[in-house]
C-alpha cells in the first residue's frame, strides 16, 4: 500500500524478512563494520557525557554495546556534576545490579579543557564520536576539528537540537527525550550508514530525516510550546490552565515538561530552536516576549510555590475556537512546511509526535481527522490572529494529498507477493485509526486475491504491542452505548482475520503483546511468537472488561484442560512467556529466526506439522467458577474486578459464537460506566484530563 519505514534505513520491506527467513542484519556484523573485529575493536566516545543527553545516551548505548567489548569513553569538563552516576539506579532497575556493574565498569571517564584532547584517548582507538556539547556552533566546529586532527578516520555524529548537518559538517543523531529511555533517534545522513543500521540492530529506533533547521520532534514540541506561550501572552490564561487544555485535547503538557526536564536548560533549547527557525521561516516560529524572558531568567513556568485555584472554569464555544486557532493553527502550518520539505516518511513524522512529544494522536492523523478544508480553515483563523505568520512557511496544497496511501495508512501497511500478504502495524496501542486502517489493509489484500496473510509489528517503529489505547474509552465512561459500539466494531475487525483468509498467521516479534492486541492476534488461525515475548491481558489491573472477545474467543480454541491457564492469565493480569503458552494460547514459539521461518511456512501452506485449531461455535458451559493460586484476594477492588471479568467470561462463553460478540460488548461497555472503572486507572486519567 505504501513503502515501509524500514526501507528508509536501507533494510528492505517487511515481506522480504519472511521471504529471507531472517532479519536483514545482525548487531554482531554491524559492530564489526563500525568498531572493528573482535579483539581489536575501537571505542565509542561521548563528549558532554555528564549532561542530560550525554549521560542518558552513555547508559543506553553502553548497556547495548557492553557484550561486544566496546569501551565507552565519557569525556567532559572537570568539576561538572557527575550526570553518569545519577543514571546508575535506573540501570540497576532495568538490568539488575550485576549487569549494571558490568556496564559501568566498561565506561572510562576522562576530563579535558575543551581544546586539548587527553593523550590517553589514543590508546582506546576511538572509532565513533557522539557529540553532546552546548548548542554553540563555533564551539562545536572547533570540537570536531580537534578530533579529526587526532583521529582522521573517526565517524562523528552530533545530538544537536537544531543545527543542520550542512552547518555542522558532521552527521546528526538527534535523540528524543527522555534521553535514557526513549529509543528514537532522528538521523541525518546522505545514505543509510552501518552506524544507523547498528542502532536498529541494537533494538533502538533510528529514523531518517532531511537536513533542515531543527528536527521533526523539535518543530512539533518547541512549536507547540511557542504557540502556547503566545496564547498566554494574548489571553492571559495562566500556564497551568493552558497545559490542562492542551493535555485534554492533544496529550502533552509543554510547560510542565520544561520544568520537569530542568527549566534553565530546556527553556534555552526551546528558545534556540524557535529563534533559528524564526530566522529561516519567519513569524510562525519567532519566540514571543515571554519565551525570551524565560530564556534569559531560566525560571520555571510553574512557580515553585505554585498554587492552582480550587475554582476551575471551562471555555465556551467561542473561546474553544480561539484556543484551536492559536494552538492547532501553527501546528498545522508547521506540518505543511515539513511536508513541503519532505522531512520524513509520513508514518515516522506522525509517530514522532506521539512517541516523543506525547501527542495523543499524531499531528498528521489529526489533520486527516479534520480533513483538508477544515485544517486549512483553522490555519486561516490563526492568520487572522497573527497575520505575519501567513507570509512564510505555509503550503496549504500539501493537504490535498490526504487521500494518498501515505496519508491514509499512517499506522498499518499491507504488501504481498501474489500468494502471501503481510499486514504490519507500527503503532504500539490499538485505536480507532488503527482499526480503520486495518480494515483498509484487509480490503486491499482481498482485492488482490490474497488468501494467506501474516499480521505482525513493523520491525521498526513498533517494538511491542501494549494493548488498546485507553483514551479511546473516554467517551464510554459516561455513555455505555459508546463502549458497546466500540467493542462491536473492533471485534468485527478482529473476526475478519479469521473469516476473510484461508490461512492467517499472527506473528509476535516484539518484546510483549498485551490486552487488545493479544485479543486481535488470537483471532488468526495460527499464532507464532518469539519465545521470550511476554503475552498478557492486564485489564483486571485497570480495571476494564476486554472488548475484543478476549473473554470467550481464546476459550473456544482450546481444550477444556487448559481453561485454568487462560483464566489465570486473565484474572491475575500477569504475563506469560510465549514458550510457556504453546498449545493453549499460541501454536509455536522459537528463536526470532525460527519463528520467522515458521510463520511463512504456515502462511504459504508448507509442511509445518501444526494443526489448525478450530473455533467452537457452540455454547461452552464447563468454565470453572474459580481458580487456585490467585494472589491479593484480600484486595476488594481487585476481587470485584475479577468477579466482573468472570461473569463476562461465563456469559459470553455460554452462548453461540454469533451471539457472544454482542454479549461481551455489552459487558465491556456497561462496565466502563461503573464506579469501579471510574476509580481505576482509566477513570482517574479521564477525570484528570477531560474534566476541565
Amino acid at each position: 500500500m505504501r513503502s515501509s519505514t524500514l526501507q528508509t534505513l536501507g533494510l528492505g520491506s517487511i515481506i522480504e524478512i519472511f521471504q529471507n527467513g531472517k532479519l536483514p542484519v545482525t548487531a554482531g556484523e554491524l559492530v564489526d563494520q563500525v568498531f572493528g573485529k573482535a579483539g581489536n575493536r575501537g571505542a565509542l566516545v561521548i563528549t558532554g557525557a555528564n549532561g542530560i543527553v550525554g549521560a542518558g545516551k552513555t547508559m543506553q548505548l553502553g548497556s547495548r554495546l557492553e557484550p561486544f567489548d566496546i569501551p565507552i569513553i565519557a569525556l567532559d569538563f572537570p568539576g561538572v556534576p557527575d550526570g553518569i552516576a545519577k543514571q546508575y539506579p535506573g540501570l540497576v532497575k532495568a538490568f539488575g545490579k550485576g549487569n549494571a556493574n558490568k556496564v559501568m565498569g566498561n565506561i572510562i571517564k576522562y576530563s579535558y579543557d575543551g581544546k586539548t584532547l587527553p593523550k590517553a584517548l589514543a590508546s582506546h582507538n576511538p572509532k565513533f564520536l557522539l557529540e553532546a556539547i552546548p548548542e554553540i556552533l563555533e564551539i562545536k566546529k572547533d570540537h570536531y576539528k580537534a578530533f579529526r586532527e587526532s583521529f582522521p578516520d573517526i565517524d562523528i555524529w552530533s545530538v544537536t537540537s537544531g543545527f543542520p548537518s550542512s552547518q555542522l559538517g558532521v552527521g546528526i543523531a538527534h535523540p528524543a527525550f527522555p534521553h535514557e529511555v526513549n529509543k528514537i533517534w532522528e538521523i541525518v545522513e546522505s545514505t543509510p550508514s552501518s552506524s544507523s543500521k547498528l542502532l536498529w540492530a541494537l533494538g533502538l529506533i533510528p529514523m531518517q530525516v532531511s537536513d533542515n533547521w531543527a528536527f521533526v520532534l523539535d518543530v512539533f514540541f518547541c512549536g507547540l510550546t511557542g504557540a502556547a506561550a503566545r496564547f498566554n501572552e494574548t489571553t492571559n490564561m495562566p500556564y497551568w490552565k493552558i497545559d490542562k487544555y492542551i493535555r485534554k485535547y492533544f496529550g502533552p503538557n509543554p510547560f510542565r515538561a520544561h520544568d520537569a526536564i530542568g527549566a534553565a536548560g530546556a527553556n534555552f533549547l526551546t528558545w534556540s530552536c524557535l529563534h533559528h527557525l524564526g530566522q529561516h521561516y519567519g513569524e510562525l516560529f519567532t519566540p514571543s516576549d515571554n519565551m525570551n524572558e524565560k530564556k534569559e531568567s531560566g525560571s520555571n513556568w510553574y512557580p515553585l510555590d505554585h498554587f492552582r485555584p480550587m475554582v476551575d472554569w471551562s471555555m465556551n464555544e467561542e473561546e474553544t475556537a480561539e484556543f484551536d486557532a492559536w494552538i492547532l493553527g501553527p501546528l498545522f502550518q508547521m506540518t505543511s512546511l515539513m511536508l513541503h520539505e519532505n522531512r520524513s516518511h509520513l508514518s515516522q513524522m506522525n509517530l514522532i509526535g506521539e512517541l516523543c512529544a506525547q501527542f495523543r494522536k499524531g499531528v498528521l492523523a489529526l489533520i486527516r481527522h479534520y480533513g483538508a478544508d477544515a485544517a486549512r480553515k483553522i490555519v486561516s483563523d490563526y492568520h487572522k490572529l497573527q497575520p505575519e505568520a501567513a507570509k512564510n512557511a505555509w503550503y496549504p496544497k500539501e493537504f490535498d494529498k490526504i487521500g494518498s496511501p501515505e496519508w491514509q495508512q499512517l499506522y498499518v501497511n499491507a504488501e504481498h507477493d501474489g500468494k502471501v500478504g503481510v499486514i504490519s502495524i507500527n503503532r504500539e496501542s490499538y485505536n480507532h485509526d488503527v482499526n480503520a486502517e486495518l480494515n483498509r489493509a484487509i480490503d486491499y489484500l482481498k482485492s488482490a486475491g490474497i488468501e494467506n496473510v501474516i499480521i505482525t509489528g513493523d520491525f521498526h517503529i513498533s517494538t511491542q504491542m501494549v494493548g488498546a489505547d485507553t483514551t479511546d474509552f473516554f467517551p464510554a465512561i459516561e455513555d455505555a452505548n459508546k463502549g458497546i459500539e466500540l467493542s462491536k466494531a473492533w471485534s468485527a475487525t478482529a473476526r475478519r482475520l479469521h473469516t476473510d483468509f484461508k490461512n492467517s498467521v499472527g506473528f509476535i516479534n516484539g518484546k510483549r503483546c498485551l490486552g487488545g492486541f493479544l485479543e486481535l492476534m488470537v483471532h488468526c488461525h495460527y499464532l507464532v511468537a518469539e519465545e521470550n515475548a511476554a503475552l498478557g491481558m492486564p485489564e483486571v489491573t485497570l480495571p476494564v472488561i476486554p472488548g475484543m472477545e478476549g473473554c470467550h474467543w481464546p476459550f473456544r480454541k482450546m481444550q477444556a484442560g487448559n481453561y485454568q491457564n487462560l483464566l489465570k492469565l486473565i484474572l491475575s493480569g500477569k504475563s506469560v512467556k510465549a514458550k510457556d503458552a504453546v498449545g493453549w494460547l499460541i501454536d509455536y514459539a522459537g528463536s526470532t529466526e525460527d519463528s520467522i521461518k515458521m510463520a511463512l511456512k504456515i502462511a504459504s501452506g508448507g509442511d509445518h506439522g501444526i494443526a489448525k485449531r478450530a473455533v467452537n461455535e457452540n455454547p461452552i458451559s464447563d468454565i470453572p467458577n474459580e481458580i487456585a493460586g490467585l494472589e491479593n484476594n484480600e484486595d476488594e477492588i481487585l476481587s470485584q474486578a475479577r468477579k466482573a471479568l468472570l461473569d463476562c467470561i461465563k456469559n459470553s462463553c455460554n452462548a453461540t459464537l454469533s451471539d457472544a460478540i454482542s454479549i461481551q460488548a455489552k459487558h465491556s461497555g456497561e462496565f466502563m460506566t461503573t464506579k469501579l472503572c471510574k476509580k481505576g486507572v482509566i477513570g482517574s486519567t479521564y477525570t484528570k484530563t477531560w474534566q476541565v
